[in-house]
């Protein structure tokens, strides 16, 4: 058990390495955590001759339970009154956002890259995503998260995702018998939830022994092991759960808020730091077009889709230009996809880095360019009531820090 505990401080300790590292170079913390597990890897190898332990089964739970409770946050924070009022926008953007990078990066992994089709699709799924939580940062920060254009934008992201994820179960899931068990409990179960739910809630909730997380984490790993037995994933009913919790579990802040410290504060890391330490250094150095190739499809077939359907519904060209760069950020479902696709072995482990490399790349070079180049600042102060001034020593994150 001693080694266990040894093992588990290496990990917490480059959670908190990432973080620092975070604050200092004013950058995502599930991006320094990626960064952070490639590095310590590789050096523990090379220098030691040890590993980060990624195959041992308490880290895969861990790492794994991350992933669920992240993606169940991220559907969670959908706003239902702006879907409503902007469902035809935010449908027609978010699903071009996911269709166009979808067939274009799976074309060029399979025609330029020279990828068999079930990677080449595998690479289409990974990087069609947008990040919420990148684009949910970036809106706090300028305060734009008040105004319908922001939350308009929030919620075509949240369809580029459902598209995501619904593409990653639907595509590498076996249709059998077992397949229609799990539509059909996950299809009845999230029609009762919300109704459930608030009831539920509203009679034994509120009190300190945390019945809501508990009651949210029986939801999650139930369903969760119900797809992974009809050999789907588990982010998939994580997600949809979200969704549907929106308007009930979304608006208890206090209760968001605790579930982001569980979620950030230990099982992310162990997701990210994970990630990160399968990826291939000398596979990466070894042919780094590649990695560059995916980034630059992955941003044009966005701005081929995005851009033209922000103009149709009458957004300015400045507002069309940083909705397009938004939308083609990505990180969690990217890196997501592209795990899945390595424990499956879907993609090996070059290709996995490749990958990752082009998600990473992803979270930064579209917000970059976006925040410099396009950034509305005409919706500033109708945004936020007031001029935004973000002090130089206060790094912009997301709650818990993840992108």
């Amino acid at each position: 058990m001693a080694e266990t505990w040894f093992l588990a401080t290496i990990w917490i300790g480059l959670a908190l390495l990432a973080t620092l590292l975070s604050i200092w170079f004013r950058i995502a913390t599930a991006l320094s955590e990626i960064v952070v597990g490639t590095v310590a890897q590789m050096v523990l190898g090379a220098v030691l001759g040890a590993s980060l332990g990624v195959g041992d089964s308490w880290i895969k739970f861990l790492s794994g339970t991350g992933a669920i409770l992240l993606t169940f946050l991220a559907g969670a924070e959908l706003d239902p009154t702006i879907f409503r009022q902007k469902w035809k926008e935010a449908t027609a953007v978010g699903l071009l956002s996911f269709l166009a990078p979808f067939f274009g990066c799976a074309a060029a992994a399979h025609w330029l890259l020279g990828w068999n089709a079930t990677a080449s699709w595998l690479a289409g799924v990974a990087l069609s995503t947008t990040s919420v939580a990148v684009v949910y940062a970036v809106m706090l920060e300028f305060g734009l998260n008040k105004t319908e254009f922001g939350k308009t934008l929030l919620a075509a992201c949240f369809v580029t995702d459902l598209g995501t994820v619904v593409a990653l179960g639907l595509i590498f899931a076996p249709f059998t018998l077992r397949t229609l068990i799990f539509a059909g409990v996950g299809t009845a179960a999230f029609l009762v939830l919300p109704w459930i739910t608030v009831r539920f809630f509203g009679k034994y909730g509120g009190r300190p022994s945390e019945l809501e997380a508990k009651y949210l984490l029986l939801l999650l790993f139930g369903l969760g092991g119900l797809a992974a037995w009809a050999e789907s994933e588990a982010v998939l009913p994580a997600y949809l759960i979200g969704m549907v919790l929106a308007g009930t579990v979304g608006k208890d802040h206090a209760l968001i808020r605790r579930l982001r410290t569980l979620t950030f504060g230990l099982l992310t890391p162990f997701y990210f730091i994970r990630a990160g330490s399968l990826v291939s250094v000398p596979a990466l150095a070894a042919a780094p077009m590649v990695f560059v190739v995916l980034l630059l499809v992955k941003m044009a077939a966005k701005f081929i889709a995005v851009y033209p359907a922000t103009r149709f519904f009458e957004n300015p060209r400045q507002e069309g230009m940083y909705s397009t760069m938004l939308m083609s950020t990505g990180l969690t479902f990217g890196s997501i996809a592209a795990l899945f696709g390595l424990n499956k072995g879907i993609v090996d482990d070059a290709q996995y880095s490749y990958l990752v490399a082009a998600v990473i790349a992803s979270a930064v070079v579209p917000t970059l360019i976006a925040n410099k180049l396009f950034l509305p600042r005409h919706l500033l102060r109708s945004g936020a009531g007031r001029t935004i001034v973000i002090p130089p020593q206060q790094p912009v994150q997301t709650p818990g820090g993840t992108p």
